[in-house]
């Protein structure tokens, strides 16, 4: 060789050294090619009913290898009964003058002699000139079809019809396609939450769906539904609901290792059953708590102990704090409506540590009261009142409760009337600090019940004249019941 052509500068030939052709590419081995990397089983006929191709899933369903199948006219006698062969062949070899795919089903014979229903699809294949020159035919097991359409099916469904909420969340956490019932529990338009994160949909209850849509991102669906507190914004404000949501991990089925593709989230508004569990798991306890108090004053030799008791018991999961408060001078009927009402404090619970309830107010000072003050309403009107500090600053709630002559962490306090006999004896006070709720109708009809067993003490302690009790009750200056 030259050194012309070791360097590489020129491409001429010396005259023994012919130019060599590229390879031709055959357009049949890529069509192969293609035809063996397909998930579909396929096979190809010519004109005359020849089979030309035969791929690898064919050959996965029936068991004939590409070379037994390739070159045999029809399927007759290998890959079809004989009684049926005329039939399924002629139905295959129609597509050829038919525009468009034809659709079929019938009953193909495996190698081993067992038989599989399929679902086929055949067009025509044409020819350079246009005309027919022979059939493709893609074909899978019916059962696997069916499987198909039945999954198909049930996501529409679920999507359209479902009476819970259905929601596909991508793996960023956010909506990826939700269904009618899903938006309208988010308070949305199906298309208003699309792509949107969580947080501006959820006013409460966000980070604990999140973390479990994280869960099942990485560790798969839990073993059981999870009942979930959120609070949804709505047009109308916050609304506090109780969803019972189930997770499943979506993952690509085409991938070769498992890729997630995010979590499917079903949910059921269970808030209704909630809360009446709540109230009657509350009532049950309620009513175990004044069994349970009846029980205790029974036990009490002096009445005025026995309205301590009934305290103690109805402060259990009910207020923080209570207090008692006597009218000064005796119980007051409903026609003496003369002069102003002077409470003397008789009982409340210890503020700096729990304990029971203990008797005061010897000297029988008044409770100095401001006008207007919830007791004094109570009294006044024999009927419950309800008070709160509001949505105030902390410095501002705490001198709402002290200007009032409550603990200093009070939030919330509820005045039930003790009536004895048709008369007002005084008026009980519950108080709750700020990190619990309001006073409620239903926390209303309990504190009722608990002042009216109060009140049946108080006055059989006046009945009985004991001295104590006689003391508490006197007025200064005045002369107390005996």
């Amino acid at each position: 060789m030259s050194a012309s052509r070791r360097s590489g500068t020129t491409d001429e030939l010396g005259p023994d050294e012919p130019e060599q052709p590229e390879p031709e590419r055959d357009g049949g081995d890529l069509l192969a090619a293609l035809l063996d990397g397909m998930d579909a089983a396929l096979c190809a006929f010519d004109a005359d009913g020849v089979v030309t191709h035969w791929n690898r899933e064919a050959e996965r369903i029936l068991g004939w290898t590409a070379a037994e199948a390739v070159g045999r006219q029809g399927f007759a006698g290998w890959a079809v009964r004989s009684a049926d062969a005329a039939e399924v062949e002629g139905r295959l070899m129609s597509a050829m003058q038919a525009p468009g795919r034809q659709v079929h089903e019938f009953a193909l014979l495996t190698k081993d002699g067992g038989r599989v229903l399929v679902r086929t699809q055949s067009a025509a294949v044409r020819g350079p000139d246009g005309k027919p020159a022979g059939v493709y035919c893609a074909f899978s097991e019916v059962h696997a079809q069916i499987d198909l359409e039945r999954s198909i099916a049930l996501s529409e469904s679920l999507f359209d019809d479902a009476s819970w909420g259905v929601v596909l969340v991508d793996a960023d956490l956010r909506p990826a396609v939700v269904n009618a019932h899903a938006a309208r529990a988010l308070g949305k338009g199906r298309t208003a939450v699309l792509g949107r994160p969580l947080g501006e949909l959820l006013a409460q209850g966000v980070e604990e769906l999140e973390s479990a849509l994280t869960h099942v991102l990485a560790e798969g669906a839990p073993p059981a539904p999870a009942e979930i507190w959120v609070s949804v914004r709505t047009p109308e404000g916050e609304k506090r609901r109780c969803w019972r949501s189930g997770f499943l991990r979506l993952a690509s089925p085409l991938a070769e290792e498992p890729v997630p593709l995010g979590v499917g989230w079903l949910f059921q508004d269970v808030t209704e059953a909630k809360q009446g569990e709540q109230e009657a798991s509350l009532l049950r306890f309620r009513t175990q708590q004044l069994h349970r108090a009846a029980r205790a004053a029974a036990e009490c030799e002096d009445p005025a102990e026995a309205a301590t008791v009934h305290l103690d018991f109805a402060l259990a999961g009910f207020a923080d704090h209570a207090l008692i408060d006597r009218v000064a001078g005796g119980a007051r009927a409903d026609a003496e409506t003369v002069g102003a009402v002077r409470l003397v404090r008789i009982a409340a619970t210890p503020s700096g540590a729990p304990g029971p309830s203990e008797l005061s107010g010897r000297a029988g000072l008044p409770v100095r009261y401001g006008e207007g003050h919830p007791v004094l309403q109570c009294v006044e009107r024999a009927g419950s009142v309800r008070a709160s500090a509001g949505t105030v600053s902390a410095e501002e709630a705490r001198a709402w409760a002290l200007g009032r002559q409550w603990p200093e962490d009070t939030a919330y306090a509820l005045c039930a009337v003790l009536r004895s006999r048709g008369r007002t004896l005084g008026a009980v006070t519950f108080l709750r600090g700020a990190g619990r709720s309001a006073f409620e109708r239903a926390d209303i009809a309990y504190a009722e019940d608990v002042a009216a067993r109060i009140a049946a003490a108080l006055d059989l302690a006046g009945v009985v004249g004991d001295g104590r009790v006689g003391e508490v009750w006197r007025g200064p200056g005045e002369e107390g019941e005996r």
